[in-house]
């Protein structure tokens, strides 16, 4: 078997039980540490102000960067208007979105799609997708964590860009499992290094920072067999001294788990 026996970590959390099959079929020993918690904002003001001014005109184009992202802003809105209000808004503008689930989102509410990012569906292919879009008054939905290059960029374009955060990202409530992946990574007694998501690499290193390893792990990662779901996590592993082994050919779990194996080998 392609991963034979060795120590394969893997920090997804909504996941984790999928995660830790596909790398057993694999031949992998799998070390699944749940490294984040979708933490809803307890009073979304910034979700209403961006509806009202939605529902009264002021934007020419919604950008959706998650699915999970848009339903809970619909949750959200739900609460205060009627069902449907989100989408019966987002019908009047035009819309743009990142990557495949929140344009499945946009089709069961049976809203048009004028942009679609291709992949990898990184903030970069989908800047290039709006290069030359006339749409000047922009709202963009935020996905935890925000990311100031591509709101600049946009400026920089002479768009008037506004931003809604519909959620974020914090630590598992309980981080034992995540804290002892970071000492087994740290005392290298793991082979194999699995990153979906940048936020799990800024979040292992929260940890390993906590626990007075993070040179440690840093230096654990640029030993070990790192696969990176995507550009994106590749730039945050980079900025962080570690150079990913390897990309999957599509950016998706079991992708990356099957062409890791085979590369491993």
């Amino acid at each position: 078997m392609p991963f034979a026996g060795r120590r394969v970590l893997s920090l997804e959390s909504r996941r984790a039980n999928e995660m830790a099959t596909l790398i057993r079929k694999q031949g992998g020993d799998p070390v699944v540490a749940p490294s984040m918690r979708e933490l809803p904002l307890e009073s979304n003001e910034e979700a209403f102000a961006f509806a009202e001014r939605l529902f009264d005109g002021h934007f020419d184009m919604v950008i959706l960067l998650t699915g999970v992202g848009a339903r809970y802003l619909d949750r959200v809105l739900s609460t205060r208007y009627s069902p449907g209000r989100l989408a019966h808004g987002l019908r009047t503008v035009a819309v743009a979105v990142r990557g495949p689930k929140p344009a499945a989102v946009m089709r069961e509410w049976q809203v048009p799609i004028a942009v679609q990012a291709p992949e990898p569906n990184t903030w970069r292919e989908l800047l290039t997708s709006l290069e030359g879009r006339p749409e000047r008054h922009l709202a963009v939905q935020e996905y935890g964590k925000s990311n100031p290059e591509f709101l600049d960029a946009l400026r920089a374009r002479g768009h008037d860009v506004s931003t809604v955060r519909v959620y974020e990202w914090g630590l598992p409530e309980d981080t034992a499992p995540l804290r002892s992946a970071v000492h087994e990574l740290a005392a290298r007694r793991l082979d194999v290094v699995l990153f979906t998501t940048s936020l799990q690499v800024a979040h292992l290193f929260r940890i390993a920072a906590d626990e007075g390893v993070a040179d440690e792990v840093r230096i654990a990662l640029q030993e070990v067999f790192v696969g990176s779901i995507g550009p994106t996590t590749s730039e945050e592993l980079v900025e962080w001294g570690i150079r990913p082994a390897m990309e999957p050919s599509h950016p998706k779990m079991g992708i990356l788990v099957l062409e890791a194996a085979s590369k491993f080998s």
